[in-house]
């Protein structure tokens, strides 16, 4: 397998494994993983590859995602400079109680950074992410909450996950008038069917901010791989309780019919088309890390095969793929 590459976070000094590893839909009790074992054996894989950042979020399973990732770095026994792990906030885990959830005001904010360390069992995380933008709260209220996360020593880098362009550039700005700490980096989705936001929205903030990104969801909840050409397979995403709004748009025949042009794309390269997805995803110099998820270690070491398939990516390769999945510009002229 080739070498792990990696990558600074945007304009910052930290480096991040090219390939990360992250827990949505995979650890906590009504995910794929469920106890810390499981997860550990998975991390473990990730980390022999290389593997350096380790995503997680407060919303995933209601904090018991990050509990699971926490008890597992303990059972593994890794020292914390070995590793980079992340948490996002906005959902909240009692939503019912107000000021607890989908808000990014300074009480919410406060008070979600100490329960994240909590669960985790860590004195700090090295990035916190706003997880969506907070159309209730001034962004100047958010940006300072989230720059004191940085100066009490809680955080190490913080950014945003899924706010637009002008949200990112107005918290930069807002943080530069105040000597205030920037937000670095953004965790957006990303795959051969959903180009948009960082090929086109986000193009400018590359050069003019630095930033960096850390994107989801590079298999597109799993249609990327070819298992939903014929329907959803038992076990799978679509298929797990609460899930039940992926199933539709992971089945639909649109979309299928890309990811089976797709497949002959891969076919022909000998590589499958889960590799082809990774890989491509990998090729944008813009994008720092591509998280990949995993519910057996053995999925975790094929998807680090994906390293191997970049070399491949010619401009006629990648010249194909555009022509059954082009970028779609986000613009009114």
């Amino acid at each position: 397998m080739a070498q792990m590459e990696y990558r600074r976070l945007g304009r910052s000094g930290l480096k991040v494994s090219l390939l990360s590893f992250g827990s949505w839909v995979t650890f906590g009790k009504k995910s794929q993983l469920e106890t810390a074992k499981d997860a550990a054996e998975c991390l473990q894989a990730a980390k022999d590859a290389g593997v350096n950042f380790f995503d997680n979020a407060e919303g995933y399973e209601s904090g018991n995602s990050e509990k699971v990732m926490g008890q597992a770095f303990r059972d593994l026994g890794w020292k914390r400079n070995e590793y980079v792990v992340s948490s996002k906030f906005f959902w909240g885990i009692d939503q019912k109680v107000p000021n607890m959830g989908y808000t990014l005001n300074r009480k919410y904010l406060s008070q979600a950074i100490d329960g994240s360390l909590e669960r985790f069992g860590l004195d700090f995380l090295d990035l916190v992410f706003c997880h969506r933008p907070d159309k209730n709260t001034p962004i100047e209220e958010t940006v300072w909450a989230m720059s004191d996360m940085i100066s009490q020593g809680k955080a190490l880098y913080w950014g945003t996950s899924e706010w637009s362009a002008d949200e990112i550039r107005a918290a930069y700005d807002i943080a530069d008038k105040h000597h205030l700490h920037k937000p670095v980096m953004e965790q957006p989705q990303y795959n051969i069917l959903h180009r948009g936001t960082i090929e086109d929205e986000y193009r400018r903030l590359y050069e003019d901010i630095g930033l960096g990104t850390t994107i989801w969801s590079p298999l597109s909840s799993g249609l990327l791989t070819g298992k939903y050409l014929n329907g959803a397979p038992a076990g799978s995403r679509a298929t797990l309780p609460g899930y039940e709004w992926l199933k539709d748009r992971l089945t639909d025949e649109k979309q299928n019919k890309k990811v089976a042009e797709l497949k002959v794309v891969a076919d022909d390269l000998g590589v499958s088309l889960t590799q082809l997805s990774l890989a491509w995803c990998a090729k944008n110099p813009n994008v720092s890390t591509v998280i990949t998820g995993a519910s057996s270690a053995a999925q975790v070491r094929e998807n680090m095969t994906a390293l191997d398939v970049l070399p491949m990516l010619t401009p006629e390769v990648m010249s194909r793929i555009d022509a059954i999945s082009p970028v779609r510009f986000n613009r009114d002229f």
